[in-house]
Protein backbone atom coordinates (compact mmCIF):
# COMPACT_ATOMS: atom_id res chain seq x y z
CA UNK A 1 0.00 0.00 0.00
CA UNK A 2 1.32 3.41 -0.95
CA UNK A 3 1.13 6.08 1.71
CA UNK A 4 0.38 9.51 0.33
CA UNK A 5 0.97 12.80 2.11
CA UNK A 6 -1.90 15.27 1.83
CA UNK A 7 -0.60 18.86 1.70
CA UNK A 8 -1.50 21.56 4.18
CA UNK A 9 -1.05 25.30 4.07
CA UNK A 10 2.45 25.04 5.54
CA UNK A 11 3.99 26.46 8.70
CA UNK A 12 5.59 29.80 9.23
CA UNK A 13 9.34 29.68 8.58
CA UNK A 14 11.54 30.42 11.58
CA UNK A 15 14.29 28.78 13.58
CA UNK A 16 11.83 27.29 16.08
CA UNK A 17 9.89 25.31 13.48
CA UNK A 18 9.92 21.59 14.28
CA UNK A 19 8.97 18.72 12.01
CA UNK A 20 6.58 16.83 14.26
CA UNK A 21 4.82 13.53 13.58
CA UNK A 22 1.66 13.02 15.64
CA UNK A 23 0.52 9.41 15.60
CA UNK A 24 -3.14 8.97 16.54
CA UNK A 25 -4.89 5.65 17.22
CA UNK A 26 -6.42 4.15 14.05
CA UNK A 27 -9.97 3.61 15.28
CA UNK A 28 -11.67 7.01 14.94
CA UNK A 29 -11.24 10.05 12.69
CA UNK A 30 -9.60 13.19 14.04
CA UNK A 31 -11.67 14.90 15.40
CA UNK A 32 -14.27 12.19 16.13
CA UNK A 33 -17.87 12.48 15.04
CA UNK A 34 -19.14 11.54 18.51
CA UNK A 35 -17.46 9.75 21.39
CA UNK A 36 -13.66 10.02 21.50
CA UNK A 37 -12.01 12.23 24.09
CA UNK A 38 -8.46 11.24 23.13
CA UNK A 39 -9.16 12.00 19.49
CA UNK A 40 -10.53 15.46 20.31
CA UNK A 41 -7.37 16.22 22.29
CA UNK A 42 -5.17 15.08 19.40
CA UNK A 43 -7.13 17.19 16.92
CA UNK A 44 -6.70 20.28 19.05
CA UNK A 45 -3.00 19.63 19.57
CA UNK A 46 -2.25 19.02 15.87
CA UNK A 47 -4.03 22.18 14.80
CA UNK A 48 -2.54 24.20 17.66
CA UNK A 49 1.01 23.16 16.85
CA UNK A 50 0.42 23.90 13.17
CA UNK A 51 -0.94 27.35 14.01
CA UNK A 52 2.15 27.94 16.17
CA UNK A 53 4.33 27.52 13.09
CA UNK A 54 5.45 23.88 13.30
CA UNK A 55 5.48 21.47 10.36
CA UNK A 56 3.05 18.85 11.65
CA UNK A 57 2.16 15.53 10.03
CA UNK A 58 -0.80 13.69 11.53
CA UNK A 59 -1.03 9.91 11.08
CA UNK A 60 -4.72 9.22 11.61
CA UNK A 61 -7.80 7.44 10.33
CA UNK A 62 -9.30 8.13 6.92
CA UNK A 63 -11.86 10.92 7.13
CA UNK A 64 -9.83 13.00 9.57
CA UNK A 65 -9.95 16.79 9.24
CA UNK A 66 -6.87 18.74 10.23
CA UNK A 67 -4.82 21.81 9.47
CA UNK A 68 -1.72 19.59 9.59
CA UNK A 69 -0.51 17.33 6.81
CA UNK A 70 -2.62 14.16 6.94
CA UNK A 71 -1.42 10.60 6.37
CA UNK A 72 -4.04 7.83 6.54
CA UNK A 73 -2.19 4.48 6.32
CA UNK A 74 -5.38 2.38 6.32
CA UNK A 75 -8.08 2.62 3.66
CA UNK A 76 -10.74 2.31 6.38
CA UNK A 77 -10.59 2.47 10.18
CA UNK A 78 -10.94 -0.89 11.96
CA UNK A 79 -14.64 -1.38 12.75
CA UNK A 80 -14.27 -2.18 16.46
CA UNK A 81 -12.23 0.01 18.82
CA UNK A 82 -9.39 -2.02 20.30
CA UNK A 83 -9.77 -4.95 17.90
CA UNK A 84 -7.91 -5.71 14.64
CA UNK A 85 -4.34 -5.88 16.02
CA UNK A 86 -2.81 -6.38 12.57
CA UNK A 87 -4.44 -3.23 11.21
CA UNK A 88 -3.37 -1.32 14.32
CA UNK A 89 0.20 -2.55 13.83
CA UNK A 90 0.18 -1.54 10.15
CA UNK A 91 -1.06 1.95 10.99
CA UNK A 92 1.58 2.48 13.67
CA UNK A 93 4.49 0.88 11.78
CA UNK A 94 3.77 3.15 8.81
CA UNK A 95 4.44 6.17 11.00
CA UNK A 96 7.65 4.78 12.50
CA UNK A 97 9.03 3.76 9.09
CA UNK A 98 8.85 7.46 8.18
CA UNK A 99 10.63 8.51 11.38
CA UNK A 100 13.65 10.06 9.63
CA UNK A 101 11.38 12.72 8.11
CA UNK A 102 10.80 14.26 11.54
CA UNK A 103 12.58 15.99 14.41
CA UNK A 104 10.24 14.40 16.96
CA UNK A 105 7.45 11.82 17.07
CA UNK A 106 4.53 12.37 19.44
CA UNK A 107 2.81 9.03 19.81
CA UNK A 108 -0.70 8.44 21.18
CA UNK A 109 -1.09 4.74 20.25
CA UNK A 110 -0.86 1.53 22.20
CA UNK A 111 1.88 -0.06 20.09
CA UNK A 112 4.00 3.03 19.49
CA UNK A 113 6.15 2.72 22.64
CA UNK A 114 6.98 -0.86 21.62
CA UNK A 115 8.35 0.20 18.24
CA UNK A 116 10.11 3.21 19.77
CA UNK A 117 11.81 0.92 22.27
CA UNK A 118 13.09 -1.37 19.52
CA UNK A 119 14.54 1.14 17.04
CA UNK A 120 18.03 2.45 17.70
CA UNK A 121 17.91 5.42 15.36
CA UNK A 122 15.56 8.25 14.54
CA UNK A 123 14.17 11.18 16.48
CA UNK A 124 13.05 11.15 20.13
CA UNK A 125 9.58 9.78 20.81
CA UNK A 126 7.15 11.43 23.22
CA UNK A 127 4.28 9.20 24.30
CA UNK A 128 1.16 10.48 26.05
CA UNK A 129 -0.45 8.02 28.45
CA UNK A 130 -4.13 8.61 27.85
CA UNK A 131 -5.55 5.64 29.73
CA UNK A 132 -5.40 4.19 33.22
CA UNK A 133 -2.53 2.11 34.51
CA UNK A 134 -3.23 -1.57 33.89
CA UNK A 135 -1.02 -4.58 34.50
CA UNK A 136 -0.23 -4.64 30.79
CA UNK A 137 0.71 -0.97 30.49
CA UNK A 138 2.85 -1.19 33.62
CA UNK A 139 4.79 -4.11 32.12
CA UNK A 140 5.09 -2.55 28.66
CA UNK A 141 6.06 0.98 29.63
CA UNK A 142 8.28 -0.30 32.41
CA UNK A 143 10.45 -1.95 29.75
CA UNK A 144 10.81 1.12 27.54
CA UNK A 145 10.46 4.18 29.79
CA UNK A 146 14.19 4.89 29.50
CA UNK A 147 13.87 5.00 25.68
CA UNK A 148 10.54 6.83 25.37
CA UNK A 149 9.66 10.21 26.86
CA UNK A 150 6.43 9.52 28.72
CA UNK A 151 3.91 12.28 29.42
CA UNK A 152 1.18 11.94 32.04
CA UNK A 153 -2.12 13.78 31.63
CA UNK A 154 -2.37 14.47 35.37
CA UNK A 155 -0.21 14.46 38.47
CA UNK A 156 -2.50 11.76 39.85
CA UNK A 157 -1.70 9.51 36.91
CA UNK A 158 2.01 10.08 37.40
CA UNK A 159 1.79 9.26 41.12
CA UNK A 160 0.04 5.96 40.37
CA UNK A 161 3.23 4.50 38.91
CA UNK A 162 6.35 6.15 40.38
CA UNK A 163 8.59 3.38 39.01
CA UNK A 164 8.63 4.89 35.49
CA UNK A 165 10.32 8.12 34.47
CA UNK A 166 8.02 10.83 33.15
CA UNK A 167 9.10 13.72 30.94
CA UNK A 168 6.28 15.96 32.12
CA UNK A 169 2.64 16.34 33.11
CA UNK A 170 0.44 18.12 30.57
CA UNK A 171 -3.27 18.43 31.26
CA UNK A 172 -5.63 17.81 28.38
CA UNK A 173 -7.16 20.84 26.73
CA UNK A 174 -10.43 21.60 24.98
CA UNK A 175 -11.52 24.04 22.30
CA UNK A 176 -12.85 26.81 24.52
CA UNK A 177 -14.62 28.58 21.64
CA UNK A 178 -16.62 25.40 20.93
CA UNK A 179 -18.08 25.52 24.46
CA UNK A 180 -20.27 28.65 24.70
CA UNK A 181 -20.46 30.33 28.10
CA UNK A 182 -23.91 30.56 29.70
CA UNK A 183 -24.29 32.65 32.83
CA UNK A 184 -27.95 31.96 33.55
CA UNK A 185 -28.95 28.45 34.59
CA UNK A 186 -32.11 26.36 34.50
CA UNK A 187 -33.05 24.16 37.44
CA UNK A 188 -32.02 20.75 36.11
CA UNK A 189 -28.95 18.55 36.44
CA UNK A 190 -26.89 16.85 33.75
CA UNK A 191 -24.82 13.66 33.64
CA UNK A 192 -22.32 13.03 30.83
CA UNK A 193 -20.38 9.82 30.41
CA UNK A 194 -20.19 6.18 29.48
CA UNK A 195 -22.56 3.66 31.03
CA UNK A 196 -20.36 1.60 33.33
CA UNK A 197 -19.54 1.19 37.03
CA UNK A 198 -16.63 3.65 36.83
CA UNK A 199 -18.93 6.53 35.81
CA UNK A 200 -21.76 5.47 38.18
CA UNK A 201 -24.70 6.93 36.20
CA UNK A 202 -27.15 5.28 38.59
CA UNK A 203 -25.75 7.43 41.41
CA UNK A 204 -26.41 10.57 39.37
CA UNK A 205 -30.05 9.47 39.07
CA UNK A 206 -30.27 8.90 42.82
CA UNK A 207 -28.84 12.34 43.54
CA UNK A 208 -31.23 14.06 41.13
CA UNK A 209 -34.26 12.22 42.52
CA UNK A 210 -33.35 13.04 46.10
CA UNK A 211 -33.19 16.74 45.19
CA UNK A 212 -36.45 16.58 43.23
CA UNK A 213 -34.80 17.97 40.08
CA UNK A 214 -34.90 16.68 36.50
CA UNK A 215 -31.82 14.95 35.17
CA UNK A 216 -30.64 14.87 31.57
CA UNK A 217 -28.30 11.97 30.88
CA UNK A 218 -25.94 12.31 27.91
CA UNK A 219 -24.56 8.80 27.57
CA UNK A 220 -22.53 6.36 25.53
CA UNK A 221 -23.77 2.76 25.65
CA UNK A 222 -22.59 1.18 22.38
CA UNK A 223 -20.54 -1.71 23.80
CA UNK A 224 -22.22 -4.94 25.01
CA UNK A 225 -20.93 -4.37 28.55
CA UNK A 226 -22.40 -0.87 28.57
CA UNK A 227 -25.82 -2.15 27.49
CA UNK A 228 -25.68 -4.87 30.14
CA UNK A 229 -24.89 -2.34 32.85
CA UNK A 230 -27.67 -0.09 31.58
CA UNK A 231 -30.27 -2.85 31.75
CA UNK A 232 -29.12 -4.21 35.11
CA UNK A 233 -28.21 -1.10 37.11
CA UNK A 234 -29.47 2.07 35.44
CA UNK A 235 -32.70 1.49 33.55
CA UNK A 236 -34.65 0.27 36.63
CA UNK A 237 -34.12 3.73 38.19
CA UNK A 238 -35.20 5.79 35.17
CA UNK A 239 -38.54 7.57 35.58
CA UNK A 240 -40.31 10.55 34.00
CA UNK A 241 -37.84 12.96 35.62
CA UNK A 242 -34.93 11.49 33.62
CA UNK A 243 -34.24 12.35 29.98
CA UNK A 244 -31.79 10.09 28.14
CA UNK A 245 -29.81 11.29 25.11
CA UNK A 246 -27.33 9.00 23.41
CA UNK A 247 -24.35 10.90 21.96
CA UNK A 248 -26.30 13.94 20.70
CA UNK A 249 -24.70 16.52 18.37
CA UNK A 250 -22.07 18.74 19.94
CA UNK A 251 -24.25 21.87 19.93
CA UNK A 252 -26.99 20.02 21.82
CA UNK A 253 -24.49 18.70 24.35
CA UNK A 254 -22.87 22.04 25.14
CA UNK A 255 -26.24 23.79 25.31
CA UNK A 256 -27.35 21.35 28.00
CA UNK A 257 -24.03 21.61 29.82
CA UNK A 258 -24.31 25.39 29.80
CA UNK A 259 -27.91 25.62 31.01
CA UNK A 260 -27.68 22.99 33.76
CA UNK A 261 -27.57 23.92 37.44
CA UNK A 262 -24.64 21.50 37.81
CA UNK A 263 -22.87 18.58 36.19
CA UNK A 264 -23.22 15.48 38.38
CA UNK A 265 -20.60 12.86 37.51
CA UNK A 266 -20.02 10.64 40.56
CA UNK A 267 -16.96 8.80 39.24
CA UNK A 268 -16.09 5.60 41.02
CA UNK A 269 -12.44 5.17 40.00
CA UNK A 270 -9.12 7.08 39.83
CA UNK A 271 -9.77 8.66 36.44
CA UNK A 272 -6.51 9.87 34.80
CA UNK A 273 -8.13 13.13 33.69
CA UNK A 274 -11.82 13.83 32.96
CA UNK A 275 -12.55 16.02 29.93
CA UNK A 276 -16.23 16.25 30.82
CA UNK A 277 -15.37 18.28 33.92
CA UNK A 278 -13.48 20.81 31.82
CA UNK A 279 -16.25 20.98 29.23
CA UNK A 280 -18.80 21.83 31.91
CA UNK A 281 -16.53 24.46 33.47
CA UNK A 282 -15.95 26.08 30.07
CA UNK A 283 -19.72 26.44 29.70
CA UNK A 284 -19.86 28.12 33.12
CA UNK A 285 -21.33 25.16 34.99
CA UNK A 286 -20.09 23.85 38.36
CA UNK A 287 -19.07 20.20 38.75
CA UNK A 288 -20.16 17.73 41.41
CA UNK A 289 -18.01 14.61 41.54
CA UNK A 290 -15.91 12.43 43.84
CA UNK A 291 -12.31 13.13 44.92
CA UNK A 292 -10.74 10.36 42.84
CA UNK A 293 -7.90 10.45 40.33
CA UNK A 294 -7.36 13.80 38.65
CA UNK A 295 -10.66 15.30 39.81
CA UNK A 296 -9.02 17.42 42.57
CA UNK A 297 -6.63 18.89 39.96
CA UNK A 298 -9.58 20.11 37.89
CA UNK A 299 -12.40 20.79 40.34
CA UNK A 300 -11.30 23.33 42.95
CA UNK A 301 -13.52 24.75 45.69
CA UNK A 302 -14.46 27.83 43.67
CA UNK A 303 -15.84 25.84 40.71
CA UNK A 304 -17.39 22.72 42.21
CA UNK A 305 -17.61 20.07 44.88
CA UNK A 306 -15.67 16.90 45.69
CA UNK A 307 -18.12 14.71 47.57
CA UNK A 308 -17.63 11.47 49.46
CA UNK A 309 -21.19 10.16 49.22
CA UNK A 310 -24.71 10.75 47.93
CA UNK A 311 -25.65 12.85 50.96
CA UNK A 312 -22.80 15.27 50.22
CA UNK A 313 -23.78 15.42 46.55
CA UNK A 314 -27.37 16.27 47.40
CA UNK A 315 -26.17 19.07 49.65
CA UNK A 316 -23.86 20.29 46.88
CA UNK A 317 -26.75 20.51 44.42
CA UNK A 318 -28.62 22.80 46.81
CA UNK A 319 -25.75 25.30 46.99
CA UNK A 320 -24.44 24.95 43.43
CA UNK A 321 -26.09 28.23 42.47
CA UNK A 322 -23.59 30.00 44.76
CA UNK A 323 -20.77 29.06 42.40
CA UNK A 324 -19.86 31.82 39.95
CA UNK A 325 -20.25 30.77 36.30
CA UNK A 326 -17.51 33.27 35.46
CA UNK A 327 -15.11 31.52 37.85
CA UNK A 328 -15.89 28.20 36.16
CA UNK A 329 -15.18 29.64 32.73
CA UNK A 330 -11.99 31.32 33.90
CA UNK A 331 -10.60 28.09 35.33
CA UNK A 332 -11.15 26.28 32.04
CA UNK A 333 -9.63 29.10 30.00
CA UNK A 334 -6.59 29.57 32.24
CA UNK A 335 -5.66 25.93 32.81
CA UNK A 336 -7.36 23.63 30.30
CA UNK A 337 -7.53 25.45 26.97
CA UNK A 338 -5.98 24.22 23.75
CA UNK A 339 -3.41 27.01 24.03
CA UNK A 340 -2.41 25.89 27.52
CA UNK A 341 -2.00 22.31 26.31
CA UNK A 342 0.11 23.36 23.30
CA UNK A 343 2.34 25.41 25.60
CA UNK A 344 2.78 22.44 27.92
CA UNK A 345 3.75 20.05 25.13
CA UNK A 346 6.05 22.63 23.57
CA UNK A 347 7.97 22.77 26.86
CA UNK A 348 8.23 18.98 26.88
CA UNK A 349 9.44 18.92 23.27
CA UNK A 350 12.07 21.57 24.01
CA UNK A 351 13.38 19.75 27.08
CA UNK A 352 13.51 16.43 25.23
CA UNK A 353 15.35 17.91 22.25
CA UNK A 354 17.76 19.87 24.44
CA UNK A 355 19.14 17.02 26.49
CA UNK A 356 17.05 13.92 25.83
CA UNK A 357 16.42 13.21 29.49
CA UNK A 358 13.12 11.76 30.66
CA UNK A 359 13.64 12.51 34.33
CA UNK A 360 12.26 16.06 34.31
CA UNK A 361 10.21 18.18 36.66
CA UNK A 362 6.51 18.02 35.85
CA UNK A 363 5.00 20.68 33.64
CA UNK A 364 2.23 22.29 35.72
Amino acid sequence: MTISYLPHSGPATDSRCLRIAIVAPPWLPIPPNGYGGTERVIALLADGLTAAGHDVTLFAATGSRTGARLVAPLDEPPPVIGASPDEEAFHTIAAYLARHDFDLIHDHTSLGPVFAGLVDDGPPVVHTMHGPWTTGTRYKLGLVHDRVHLVAISHAQKRMNPSVRVAGVVHNGIDIDAHPFQEHKDDFLVFLGRVNPDKAPEVAIEVAQKTGRPLTMIIKRSEPEEWEYWHDCVEPLVDDSVTVLEQPPHDVKVDLLGRARALVCPINWPEPFGLVFVEALACGTPVITRPFGAAPEIVTDDVGFLCDDVKDMVEAVEVASHISPHACRARAVDHFSGDAMVRGYTQVYESVLEDGTTDRQAIA
